[in-house]
């Protein structure tokens, strides 16, 4: 096979114009000529049936009863025909798509003038005789006109295909503009990802220089053992939480009565038994109480558990008010509660723990952005590898359009179309 001739995009259209020409000019001249005539047709029908109009029109005036329904009907039939004729659009342009819609008006007018036709012509007959044949042959000259139309599309197949390769060279030149959008997006958004990451490195290094202040090292260390006296706490009395929602929910019915201070700490320790602790006063009188109303509920059957789960309640009493089990765990929740309020009290370091949250927040709300812009590059990228599939193959296939259209190995090529 012969070396392709290489064709920048932007030339094509008239290259294949040039080499086609000899063929599809005389078809586009042809078609000119017959869309004048099927333009003659058409008004040639038309002044038939306005010359009816006229004439029934005429007749119906003088109100002659023999012949004024006659006329009345062919007044009727004419003027439907004439505005069904008048909707039929002759294109200025020669193209397939055109041809082929002057085409289907035509089938469908000519079909609604035949059925209009066979239904009033009975009821106009006798009279307008020489006006109805006249209709007549117009009639069968705009169907003969018909079907040279649709001959002529059968010929008009070279032409189309050079139609369809000038729509397919928009098609593809579309599909680069697309492709280049793409590109142009993917290095917008990139250099987004590359701003963002240099962010979080500021942000993590300014969070790193916060943590570092020894007031929020120790305010960090105080928050530590809390959480880990939190869980102690929570562990140590895990096996009173049912007892004391049952004693609450009791308490609140009216079936047993405590304190309004006690009842207060009962709700303080079924929400968070850390705190509710560390406020306690030394001994923790208040959870004794509370236990000891529990423990003569139980005696007096208000407040039933299951057997397992009510040995090891009264186990979980005794050791607290009798062996003193939450001393040393209490001494320890109030140390660790008023560390953390004198160094927040001190202000220095409730700044910095402010200044850390605020920074976290930040690092956050970037490490979000981050994901979601990572996510948009991948999509960018399959969006624009799939489009540079599709530039190749629709470039493929007009070359291949091109070589039937001229017989002419041709390559396409892109540089001149940016």
């Amino acid at each position: 096979m012969s070396q392709p001739i290489e064709i920048a995009l932007i030339d094509l259209r008239e290259w294949i114009r040039k080499e086609t020409a000899s063929i599809v000019e005389p078809l586009r001249n042809k078609g000119t000529n017959l869309l004048k005539e099927i333009q003659e047709r058409l008004n040639d029908t038309i002044e038939s049936s306005e010359k009816i109009f006229e004439k029934s029109d005429s007749e119906m005036q003088k109100s002659n009863p023999k012949t004024y329904r006659f006329a009345r009907n062919a007044n009727k039939f004419a003027r439907s025909l004439s505005e069904r004729i008048k909707t039929v659009n002759v294109p200025e342009k020669v193209n397939h798509e055109s041809l082929q819609t002057l085409g289907n008006d035509l089938e469908k007018t000519l079909t609604t003038a035949m059925q209009q036709r066979g239904e009033a012509y009975p009821y106009i007959t006798p009279y307008f005789i020489f006006d109805r044949r006249r209709l007549d042959v117009t009639l069968k000259r705009l169907a003969d006109i018909y079907k040279d139309l649709r001959n002529f599309l059968t010929k008009y197949s070279k032409a189309k295909m050079v139609e369809d390769t000038s729509s397919a060279i928009d098609k593809l030149l579309q599909t680069i503009n697309q492709a280049d959008e793409a590109e142009k997006q993917r290095e917008k958004v990139e250099q987004r990802e590359k701003s963002l990451q240099q962010e979080l490195m500021k942000t993590q290094q300014e969070i790193a220089n916060v943590q570092s202040r020894a007031e929020l090292t120790e305010l960090m260390e105080a928050e530590k053992r809390i959480r880990e006296l939190r869980k102690s706490v929570k562990h140590s009395l895990r096996h009173l939480q049912k007892p004391f929602f049952k004693l609450q929910r009791l308490t609140r019915r009216g079936n047993v009565a405590i304190p309004l201070d006690e009842a207060r700490k009962l709700g303080d320790y079924l929400r968070d038994p850390f705190e509710a602790l560390a406020t306690e006063e030394e001994g923790h009188p208040m959870l004794k109480g509370i236990l000891r109303k529990v423990e003569e509920a139980i005696t007096q059957g208000k407040l039933k558990l299951k057997s397992t789960r009510l040995r090891k309640a009264q186990e979980q009493i005794d050791s607290v008010l009798n062996h003193a089990s939450l001393n040393l765990l209490h001494k320890s929740c109030m140390e660790a509660r008023s560390r953390k309020t004198q160094l927040l009290t001190s202000g220095v370091a409730a700044t910095f723990q402010n200044k850390l949250v605020g920074l976290q927040e930040e690092l956050r709300q970037l490490q979000k952005e981050n994901e979601l812009i990572s996510s948009r590059i991948k999509a960018i990228e399959s969006e624009h590898r799939q489009l540079l599939e599709k530039i190749e193959n629709e470039k493929k296939e007009l070359e291949k359009t091109v070589f039937h259209l001229t017989g002419k190995n041709i390559q396409v090529v892109f540089s001149q179309t940016k």
